[in-house]
């Protein structure tokens, strides 16, 4: 069922539509079993009531919804001006929904969908590990941002950058400069998003060049939000307290570059005399940070500008490319540096 409706949910449970309306409004005169299931039917059919026809008619419909996955990830705040410059540029409406680390976005969007009566929406973080069958269940168009999907058959929109690959490269410039014992900062380690995308091209770099990965220099967010300086802190601060031995920190973001950086400033360690530290993302943080952070920027901006580009023009059905790849820079900086 596409649109289901409140008649379908009588339907589909034996009872009446005015049965329905009294467990979505927690009436008392209902019983107890029948509520239950009328609610677990609602849920599993993904239904969202409407106050009233009146305020369905009255609603907005040109309405664009961002969903983030991420939100302490100051990556995504220059996108997000991009996204409401935009799309009020367009005359549209611009809703930011901020998705938590262990919901599903899929489902939040289909109850955004149904609440806003929403033209399109943008994922901007998440998504990787998502069935074909799930995403079928969103009805308006959509654009994977940031996010490469390789899980999915089908051809979904998607503006990103190729993670395992940009991984890859900094893992071999860091090879390249001399460093076997490369420590990797991770995001959770259930992610499959982003983070498993980064960890698989720093495995690959080192398989590449013959180096054995040891699973013990590589550490996984615990208790800390992703990509987060406190994360990094964290993660830091563990390696050190481990006793492993290693000569640089490859951290999966800027923020959780500079959280690291301060752990080993903590420690009476120099950056980079003692060790060196590179990341992902291109913040200016790591500009004017200090000493300045090594790092894999991306186009931010012009991924943004892109996406709702892309959104819009699926909007309107016109002809698209579908996956939108761009490259990232390698930009060398004083927090590495080449050992013998």
């Amino acid at each position: 069922m596409d649109q289901i409706t409140i008649k379908d949910i009588a339907r589909l449970c034996g009872v009446g539509v005015s049965t329905v309306s009294r467990a979505i409004n927690n009436h008392p005169d209902i019983n107890e079993e029948t509520k239950q299931m009328i609610l677990d039917t609602i849920r599993k059919y993904n239904y969202v009531p409407n106050n009233s026809a009146r305020n369905l008619k009255r609603s907005d419909s040109k309405t664009i919804a961002v969903l983030i996955k991420g939100i302490s990830n100051p990556f995504f705040a220059d996108m997000i001006q991009v996204f409401e410059r935009e799309i009020s540029r367009k005359k549209y409406s611009f809703v930011l929904q901020h998705v938590e680390e262990d919901e599903d976005e899929v489902d939040v969007a289909i109850q955004l969908e149904k609440e806003k009566r929403l033209k399109g929406i943008v994922f901007l973080g998440g998504l990787s590990s998502h069935t074909d069958e799930k995403m079928k269940q969103i009805s308006v168009p959509f654009v994977i941002s940031t996010v490469d999907a390789p899980s999915l058959k089908r051809k979904y929109a998607s503006v990103t950058v190729d993670d395992e690959k940009e991984s890859f490269r900094m893992t071999e410039y860091l090879l390249e400069c001399g460093h076997k014992k490369i420590a990797l900062l991770a995001a959770a380690r259930q992610d499959a998003s982003i983070g498993l995308m980064r960890v698989k091209g720093y495995k690959r770099a080192l398989e590449q060049h013959g180096i054995p990965y040891d699973e013990g220099l590589v550490l996984y967010t615990e208790g800390q939000p992703t990509y987060s300086m406190e994360s990094g802190y964290a993660m830091a601060m563990r390696l050190l307290q481990s006793g492993k031995e290693f000569t640089c920190i490859y951290a999966i973001s800027d923020s959780v570059a500079v959280g690291a950086c301060k752990a080993l400033f903590n420690a009476g360690k120099k950056i980079p005399d003692d060790y060196s530290v590179a990341s992902f993302d291109g913040l200016p943080m790591t500009e004017y940070y200090e000493p300045s952070i090594t790092t894999m920027r991306q186009p931010r901006k012009e991924m943004a500008e892109a996406t709702i580009k892309l959104l819009f023009d699926l909007i309107r059905k016109k002809p698209v490319e579908f996956r939108q790849v761009y490259e990232a820079e390698l930009v060398v900086r004083q927090s590495t540096k080449r050992i013998r």
